[in-house]
């Protein structure tokens, strides 16, 4: 406990700059600017504001955010050749696998689900739908901050990667086929907003505990294999 503890206010501390934090609240203020935009156009319906919610917030702030963060927490110290001192410390690499992704998710959640619960209520959608919100971005966020923090490790261009994960895959690909969809972070967020706020969504087509022991389960594959990637890497 005592090297997680350590580890984890490492990241954290790395992690805060204030280009990644003015960013990312940045994108977060322009959702709410919409959603008020939409909640003063007349009576907001459940229906609409969980659209928006999917549209901006499960498509765009939270994974976008988490990338940001997650994807930094071991590929900064890969690309500054700093992560020696963190392989070198006599804790076990699953214990800084998982203290780099909590770290990650702790610095992107208040940065992006908070913003979206509220600007949820600002389409007029009722209580349910900030619930639902509230719900899926923070299931999204786990696994995204998982998969992203095994991304950053892994490859030296996390970023594009995780943007074309984002944009091409769950944008498109999983879009486009009911099979790939199951694969994609964001079709799992989608049905479990629709389920929580009791809304029919496109695409919103899976149900039950799968849309959320789905992600879970993602990230815990994803921490595995950030493990056995420290595990296994040359550090110089």
């Amino acid at each position: 406990m005592a090297g997680f503890g350590t580890i984890y206010r490492l990241q954290l501390r790395l992690l805060v700059t204030r280009a990644r934090v003015l960013g990312m609240v940045g994108l977060g203020v322009l959702g709410l600017v919409v959603a008020a935009v939409l909640g003063a156009e007349g009576p907001g319906t459940t229906l609409a504001g969980a659209r928006f919610v999917d549209t901006f917030g499960l498509s765009l702030l939270v994974p976008v955010a988490t990338l940001v963060f997650a994807s930094a927490a071991l590929g900064d110290p890969v690309e500054d050749g700093t992560l020696v001192y963190l392989w070198l410390r006599p804790v076990r690499r699953s214990t800084i696998a998982v203290a780099s992704a909590a770290a990650a998710l702790t610095v992107a959640w208040p940065v992006a689900v908070p913003l979206l619960v509220v600007a949820s209520a600002l389409t007029g959608g009722g209580g349910g739908l900030v619930v639902a919100t509230a719900a899926s971005a923070t299931v999204a966020a786990v696994a995204y901050a998982a998969i992203f923090t095994a991304l950053g490790l892994r490859s030296r261009r996390a970023l594009v990667w995780g943007l074309l994960y984002v944009l091409v895959w769950e944008g498109f690909v999983a879009a486009a086929s009911r099979s790939a969809g199951r694969l994609a972070v964001r079709s799992h967020a989608r049905s479990l907003l629709a389920d929580v706020a009791d809304v029919r969504l496109r695409l919103a087509d899976l149900s039950g505990p799968w849309t959320w022991l789905v992600p879970l389960a993602a990230a815990g594959v994803a921490l595995v294999l950030t493990t056995r990637w420290l595990r296994t890497r040359d550090v110089p």
